[in-house]
């Protein structure tokens, strides 16, 4: 794969994974205390032009 595509991929990710971890504590510090919760999450991606749908799922555990 080119440099330029390497590049423009992380990019992109990493701006997922900082804002997406942004919106989740956010979240988390607007509902207050959570500890012992645990709240399912689903991620769906897709690439227009590409027709790509990806969907990650998981769980997050609450905070005090």
């Amino acid at each position: 794969m080119s440099d330029d595509f390497n590049m423009s991929m992380r990019k992109f990710l990493k701006q997922v994974g900082v804002t997406s971890q942004q919106a989740i504590e956010e979240g988390l510090r607007a509902k207050g205390a959570t500890a012992g919760q645990e709240f399912e999450a689903k991620m769906v991606l897709t690439v227009e032009g590409l027709d790509i749908e990806h969907m990650v799922t998981g769980t997050i555990k609450g905070q005090n």
